[in-house]
C-alpha cells in the first residue's frame, strides 16, 4: 500500500484528491481536527493514529474493520496520478420539504467535506482503466437518495459508453427516508443501468463493506458479476435484530456476516483490506487478457 497517504506529482487535481483522502481516513472528523489517538469501537484498544494508518484502520488487536472514507479508499486502490472525479457537483435537494433535512444535509457536508454519500471516479488499477463508485457510510449512513442514485447511474452509463470495467464499493443503511418514494425509485434506476451495462458485456465487480443493507443490497450491490466482501461486514436487507423480532427466533451465529454469506454462496470471496488492490488488479488483468485471447 505504498500509494496511501502520499501527495501525487501529477497536477493540482491529484494533490487535492490526496488531501481529501488524508482528510477522511478512518475517522468521522478531518484528520487535522482528529485526536492523535484513536480507540477501537469494538475492543476499545487505544493506539496512535500512525498505528491505525499502518493497519489500514483494521484494529491490530481484535481485527475489527473501521469505516474509511471514499477518497481514502480510492487512494488505496487506484494507480498514482490516474484519479479523475465524476459529477462532483451532484447533490441532494429537499423535494418533499422534509422537516430538518436541509440542515442535516449541511451538517453532513461540513462534517465530511462531501457533497453526497458517494464518490464516483475514473482511474486505473494495475494499469487497467476502470470506473468506480464508493459509498461513504459517514454521510447519512451511506443512504441512497436521488443524488446517490443519479451519481451511481451516471457512473454505470459512463462505463457502458466507454466499455470500461465497473467497481462499486457499497456501504449503506439503505434508502434515504427523508426523500421517500424518490429514494426508492433509485433502486430500479440503478438496477436498470446495471442491466444495460451487463447486456453490453461489461464486467461489474461489487465490493461489499460494513454495513451493506436495505435498498442498496436489494439493488445494485447484489448484481455484480463478481461479488467480494470485507471481513466481518454486515450484509443483508433487514438487520438481524429486526428479523429476530419478526420471526421470533434466534438467528444462527454470524448470520448476515460476509463469512456466512461466503459459505452459502452469496459472495465469491472475502478479501482483507490489505489485499483489496492486489485482488482487484488480478481480476481486471484476467478479464483484460481473456478478452484479448477471445
Amino acid at each position: 500500500m505504498k500509494n496511501v497517504g502520499k501527495l501525487f506529482a501529477a497536477g493540482s487535481s491529484e494533490r487535492v484528491f490526496q488531501l481529501k483522502a488524508r482528510r477522511d481516513a478512518g475517522t468521522d472528523t478531518p484528520v487535522w481536527q482528529a485526536p492523535q489517538f484513536m480507540t477501537c469501537k469494538k475492543c476499545e484498544r487505544r493506539a496512535t493514529r500512525q498505528v491505525w494508518a499502518k493497519s489500514l484502520y483494521v484494529c491490530p488487536n481484535c481485527g475489527f474493520y473501521h469505516p474509511i472514507g471514499g477518497y481514502y479508499r480510492l487512494s488505496m486502490v487506484l494507480d498514482h496520478g490516474t484519479f479523475r472525479e465524476l459529477d462532483p457537483e451532484v447533490q441532494a435537494s429537499d423535494r418533499l420539504n422534509f422537516p430538518g433535512y436541509p440542515e442535516k444535509l449541511e451538517a453532513a457536508q461540513r462534517k465530511t467535506g462531501l457533497n453526497e454519500a458517494v464518490v464516483t471516479a475514473t482511474g486505473k488499477i494495475g494499469g487497467v482503466p476502470v470506473v468506480t463508485a464508493v459509498l461513504d457510510s459517514r454521510f447519512f449512513m451511506g443512504s441512497m437518495g436521488t443524488a446517490v442514485g443519479e451519481k451511481v447511474t451516471r457512473a454505470v452509463e459512463y462505463a457502458t459508453a466507454k466499455h470500461l470495467p465497473l467497481i462499486i464499493f457499497s456501504a449503506s443503511g439503505g434508502a434515504r427516508m427523508q426523500e421517500g418514494i424518490f429514494s426508492l425509485m433509485q433502486m430500479a434506476k440503478t438496477s436498470a443501468a446495471i442491466q444495460r451495462f451487463s447486456q453490453k458485456g461489461g464486467l461489474y465487480i461489487s465490493y461489499l463493506t460494513h454495513p451493506t443493507t436495505g435498498g442498496v443490497t436489494a439493488s445494485f450491490a447484489s448484481l455484480g458479476d463478481i461479488t467480494l466482501a470485507e471481513p466481518g461486514a454486515l450484509i443483508g436487507f433487514a438487520g438481524p435484530r429486526v428479523i429476530e423480532q419478526t420471526i421470533g427466533e434466534k438467528l444462527p451465529k454470524g448470520f448476515q456476516r460476509s463469512e456466512y454469506l461466503l459459505e452459502h454462496g452469496f459472495v465469491d470471496a472475502v478479501v482483507p483490506r490489505s489485499e483489496m488492490r492486489k485482488t482487484l488488479a488480478q481480476i481486471l488483468q484476467l478479464h483484460t487478457e481473456g478478452g484479448k485471447r477471445s
